[in-house]
């Protein structure tokens, strides 16, 4: 018996959850991966602010690869998982997701590391405190 899930499931917390819409799509009628990034650093900005206990930048975005398109009306679904807290960064993985049309069933659409700085009032790069 295996313990392979023939199903794979989000990774992380779900931090944004939005409707994709017709304003957001691309000549060829998809949703733009611009605005899908977007929603992306959103969703890891609220985790890192979280984590870092403040404002945060956006510094690093790695390893984006988009698997599937996504139709106008999904329901778009990022989880974000931290990988790493730094002496003043953090490193999120965060994933796509929307459900099928068809048969509701979770479809993965991209994933993507990012990093972020925590700031200061200033502008300037601040410790992050752990607890």
């Amino acid at each position: 018996m295996s313990d392979i899930d023939s199903t794979p499931l989000p990774q992380g917390e779900l931090a944004l959850q939005t409707i994709a819409m017709p304003k957001d799509t691309n000549a060829s009628g998809d949703i733009f991966g611009g605005w899908l990034l977007s929603q992306m650093d959103l969703a890891g900005a609220i985790t890192a602010g979280e984590v870092a206990k403040g404002r945060v930048a956006t510094v690093a975005i790695d390893g984006m690869a988009f698997i599937t398109p996504v139709h106008v009306g999904a329901v778009v679904s990022c989880y974000c998982d931290v990988i790493e807290i730094g002496r003043s960064s953090v490193r999120i993985m965060v994933e796509v997701w929307i459900n099928s049309p068809h048969d509701g069933e979770p479809i993965k659409v991209t994933e993507g590391e990012f990093v972020f700085v925590a700031i200061d009032e200033q502008r300037r790069t601040r410790t992050i405190t752990h607890n």
